[in-house]
């Protein structure tokens, strides 16, 4: 059983603990990441982010835990809500890119966290149209698209 699958099986387990009845949590072990539905009520979306990150600190934690050699950056989603998120921010970067085409002018993002950056990044990097640079420090860290 690989770590990932192991990760799974444990934050099942503490759903379940939690109180949880209707859910259901799959492993993609190619792409390291966890999905996790909950059925049971509406998440309220505000605090998905919140939620997302303390299970994927626990599921660091435990995949540390089950094999301390392994640098597993997992990713964890809960309700699809991280896997819209970044197809939004994939979206984002793509329109960016449209305004600072048309008008030859430097387009500044919002803050991001390093994640989401990592999308905007990566989304770009292949076009020879455009750069992306990162600026700012810690929350206020931001992208910062540039034409060529």
């Amino acid at each position: 059983m690989s770590n990932t699958e192991s990760v799974k099986n444990k934050i099942k387990e503490l759903l379940e603990l939690g109180g949880f009845r209707d859910f259901s949590a799959e492993a993609d072990i190619e792409g390291k990441r966890i999905s996790i539905f909950i059925n049971e009520f509406n998440l309220d979306k505000s605090v998905l982010p919140k939620i997302i990150a303390d299970f994927e600190r626990v599921a660091r934690l435990i995949s540390k835990k089950l094999d301390p050699a392994i640098e597993d950056n997992l990713i964890l989603d809960i309700n699809n809500y991280r896997r819209e998120r970044e197809r939004l921010i994939a979206e984002l970067a793509k329109a960016a890119a449209r305004k600072v085409l048309i008008n030859k002018q430097e387009v500044t993002l919002p803050a991001m966290n390093a994640f989401e950056r990592r999308i905007v990044h990566m989304e770009l990097a292949s076009r020879p149209d455009v750069k992306t640079e990162s600026f700012g420090v810690g929350p206020e860290r931001h992208i910062v698209i540039k034409p060529i």
